[in-house]
């Protein structure tokens, strides 16, 4: 039972200078523990969260001392409990969390609970981010045209979002078209300090994308979670996790002229890979700090989940003050902010000398080192300086099939493949591009970059440069504040000229919104068997994840976007080879269009303002008018449709009882799919468009659903009939059952049939078999996706045996009742001699109180083999998830037995 909180002595109340007070707070100097100075300022936030929480029930006081003693606790992998201040979703994770809320709560009612106890207990910011098609991409009013087709095809999902603002309390629902969450989040929701009821306390958020790590940049603790997670913390549960190694990264120096903040964040995103930062947080500090801007600060925390750490911290200073009063936040709220932070010592000012922060371990870099690069063409972490790249692309036609190969044969590499284009007579080869995006959380949001990008379209425009008009370009910025920059400065029309419409406020390129190719481009390709190229702004580049025919894809900064866009491939080297011809016939070259810093310091600072912020901001509350007309039924139970092809009452809680089922081994399960390194949530469980021949789109057609309204699957996230038929049905899947072949099928053990992977599994849950998975490395690495771990479960796997997990991904297969193993190391799959065609048997004790996080398990095989793994359980709490069936039974049954 909780108790009362053993550290109410250190409450103290916070004057204003001139009289009254801010409120109360926890003041961490009042401990007088010298080894709480020396702490980093993110495992300071922890332990502020653990001293106000403290109820010596679900936060104990050994858990406060264990952070206190972060240098010498860290490193042993102690678990401890976090709540979080609050909690963000956006659209695509946000439905199917409110439809675990609606379903939850007529569980609680068949069970003989109270079903109105299922709310959130903590605030929950819903952001509709609609992903934003591109189909209508080159026109004036794409915006427009985007929303009413989102609104048409979504009407139903935004319905049900409506009706949970209203059903559940706590719950702030954001109406589609004002932005990407994570930039929402950065100049709007964001708070840096909470005031609730007089209490003082740093904003701290989980959330339900993994680039939730872009509110890092404002100094609030922030990180990506599985759905299933988040709707726990909904709930009052703490986060369990392991105390974080932190990695302190120094910065020195200044950009040089013509370095962007992207090429920063590229440069650090592959120095942070190659550290190794998996579970750790990172902390930014040192005199080159003064020198990075606030969305700079943002652009490098936003790609935390591509190099591989939990965060990417910036401590609030003077930049993020500034930042507050840019994007409109109240001198009051500034002030409060600033003397909470300072009361508590957990404040940067660079003007004071520095006490020492005792970090895991250290980086460096100098600012000056940074040189303009792009990373792929599948990975965003394999960075390529911008001089090496025509060096770097021909090595990538002639290497083996891999993430830097796509095997062309030397005869074949400079095949021309002739085509007509609206009756103009074209050309397609290795390399050119036929997708250019400015888009993605991870760039929108920084006007330096965006702006840039305009002034390169403003020279090529005066120099009489042109893209070609079968590039699919676009525009999607990550929040209307862009819209109105771009406008004042004047800039807009030139990248309206090349064809960089503002198609909408959301994701679009980054996570495959980036429609149809034209018929006759999307036929050169096929035919020719082209390696076409995409080059967008986004964060994420994996393979079959922009566009199925673009098999090359590149992350660079929107200027670079544009000038790729000019050039038509990224075959060519831009300090001695011309982006094109200007209209007297002269050669133009990259450095003719690129923007100097001092241009691009002077468009932003004369054409981003507060009141653009503010007058953004303002349209949230009024909603807009799409949104005003939906009509949503009053009532806190949800009223299923059955027929509804978008929203379904998913199958969890069926045949639950208030007992909890206990542990579960796994006997004679045959192995359902069997993989190597790097699969990711985007394998598992795609976004992006439902394939024609696929068994979600089988479904939908056997419901009446036409080819054209099937929508995306993250659209359909709130139909597990959808999702579970998705899952694995990425196109590009390499499975080792298939000796080579690529695709989403499997093979059926017991009769060798070929099936899709859904439908082996069915035929295996027939049969009454168990399943599970074999994997390598980094499995369930990229976007966290509750649906990578749902969808599994649905199909019936009871385990995963990988040489190591995603640390999201595997909290998520926890959540859901799938047991995560690890191969011990040096062993996996193929050392071992498994080929995936044995059946399996992994024992476990009857009793959870038997079991141990990460304890030693033997698995067996019918043909004799045995080897021991590591039971990826790492935490108490955890077992107890996996002993109740998962974690949203753990809650119900933890809510119909509360005393209190």
């Amino acid at each position: 039972m909780a108790s009362e909180n053993p550290f109410k002595s250190i409450l103290k109340t916070l004057e204003k200078p001139g009289g009254g007070e801010f409120g109360k707070y926890y003041s961490l100097t009042a401990l007088n523990d010298p080894r709480i100075d020396k702490l980093p300022y993110s495992i300071k936030i922890l332990l502020e969260s653990a001293i106000r929480n403290c109820d010596e029930f679900q936060v104990k006081s050994k858990d406060v001392e264990k952070i206190i003693d972060w240098e010498n606790s860290a490193p042993k992998l102690v678990e401890i409990p976090f709540k979080p201040a609050r909690v963000l979703l956006q659209d695509f994770t946000g439905v199917p969390a409110v439809v675990d809320l609606a379903c939850m709560r007529d569980a609680m009612n068949r069970l003989g609970g109270d079903s109105n106890k299922i709310n959130p207990l903590v605030p929950v910011d819903l952001v509709i981010d609609h992903s934003v098609q591109v189909d209508v991409a080159k026109s004036e009013n794409a915006v427009q045209k985007n929303m009413e087709f989102e609104f048409q095809r979504n009407n139903e999902r935004f319905g049900f979002l409506k009706w949970g603002s209203n059903a559940f309390h706590n719950m702030l629902v954001v109406p589609p078209g004002s932005g990407i969450v994570h930039q929402v989040n950065l100049e709007y929701l964001g708070r840096v300090v909470f005031n609730t009821d007089g209490m003082l306390y740093p904003d701290s958020v989980v959330g339900t994308d993994s680039h939730t790590t872009m509110i890092d940049g404002l100094g609030v603790a922030g990180w990506g979670v599985g759905g299933i997670e988040a709707e726990a913390t909904m709930l009052g549960q703490p986060m369990s996790m392991v105390l974080p190694g932190v990695v302190g990264f120094k910065l020195l120096g200044k950009l040089r002229e013509g370095v962007t903040a992207t090429d920063l964040v590229l440069t650090v995103t592959q120095m942070l890979r190659k550290h190794g930062v998996v579970g750790k947080f990172v902390e930014f500090y040192g005199q080159g700090m003064s020198e990075l801007s606030l969305a700079d600060r943002a652009t490098i925390a936003n790609m935390s989940p591509e190099y591989g750490a939990t965060m990417g911290f910036f401590p609030v200073d003077h930049v993020t003050l500034q930042y507050l009063k840019l994007t409109g936040r109240s001198d009051d709220t500034i002030a409060t902010i600033e003397s909470y932070l300072r009361a508590n010592k957990m404040f940067v000012d660079y003007s004071e000398p520095q006490v020492e922060r005792v970090y895991s371990s250290y980086l460096v870099l100098n600012l000056e080192d940074v040189e303009p690069c792009i990373s792929g063409p599948k990975r965003p972490h394999d960075r390529v300086p911008l001089k090496e790249m025509k060096a770097d692309w021909q090595g990538c036609l002639d290497s083996r099939v891999g993430f830097k190969g796509f095997a062309v044969p030397k005869e074949s590499q400079k095949k021309v493949a002739e085509f007509t284009f609206h009756g103009t007579p074209a050309q397609l080869r290795h390399g050119d591009v036929v997708i250019a995006a400015i888009t993605s959380c991870t760039n929108t949001s920084n006007p330096s970059v965006m702006l840039g990008a305009a002034l390169v379209a403003k020279k090529a425009c005066e120099l009489g440069l042109e893209v070609k008009p079968w590039i699919k370009t676009s525009l999607a910025p990550g929040s209307g504040v862009v819209t109105k920059y771009l406008l004042k400065s004047d800039l807009q029309k030139y990248l309206n000229q090349l064809g960089f419409h503002i198609v909408g406020y959301g994701c679009t390129t980054c996570i495959g919104n980036s429609g149809d190719l034209d018929e006759a481009v999307a036929s050169a390709i096929t035919e020719n068997d082209i390696v076409a190229a995409a080059v967008l702004s986004g964060n994420r580049n994996f393979e079959g994840r922009v566009h199925p025919l673009t098999r090359a894809n590149y992350l660079g900064s929107p200027p670079l976007v544009v000038a790729y866009a000019l050039a038509g491939t990224v075959d060519i080297d831009f300090e001695t080879e011309p982006i094109g011809l200007g209209k007297d016939g002269k050669k133009i070259f990259f450095r003719d269009i690129w923007p100097s810093n001092e241009e691009v310091a002077n468009a932003v600072q004369s054409s981003v303002l507060p009141d653009m912020f503010r007058a953004t901001y303002e349209a949230i509350t009024k909603g807009n008018p799409m949104w005003n007309q939906l009509s949503v039924p009053s009532g806190t139970l949800y009223a299923w449709d059955p027929k509804s092809t978008y929203i379904h009452e998913p199958p969890y809680f069926a045949d639950m009882s208030m007992s909890p089922p206990g542990p579960h081994g796994v006997k004679n399960a045959y192995c359902l799919l069997n993989f190597g390194d790097s699969i990711t949530t985007d394998h598992i469980s795609p976004a992006g468009s439902i394939h024609r021949d696929s068994p979600a789109a089988r479904y939908l057609l056997e419901r009446g659903v036409d080819r054209r309204d099937f929508n995306s699957y993250g659209s359909r996230r709130g139909n597990d009939e959808v999702m579970a038929r998705g899952t694995f049905a990425n196109i590009r899947i390499v499975n080792k059952l298939l000796k080579g072949e690529v695709g989403p099928k499997t093979i059926h053990i017991p009769t060798g049939e070929k099936l899709s992977v859904f439908d082996a599994a069915m035929k295996y849950k027939s049969e009454g078999h168990d399943t599970i998975i074999l994997a390598g490395a980094e499995y369930g690495s990229g976007s966290s996706r509750d649906w990578a771990a749902k969808g599994p479960m649905l199909l019936g796997v009871k385990a995963v045996i990988a040489k190591s997990f995603e640390r999201i991904h595997r909290s998520n297969l926890v959540g859901m009742g799938v047991i995560p193993l690890c191969f011990k190391a040096g062993e996996d799959a193929d050392t071992l001699g498994l080929t995936g065609h044995e059946q399996y048997t992994i024992d476990l004790p009857s009793s959870v109180n038997e079991i141990r996080p990460g304890q030693d398990v033997t698995v067996v095989t019918d043909n004799g083999k045995s080897f021991t793994c590591t039971l990826r359980f790492d935490t108490e709490v955890e077992l107890a998830y996996f002993d109740h069936g998962g974690i949203l039974q753990y809650v119900i049954r933890n809510l119909i037995n509360a005393k209190h």
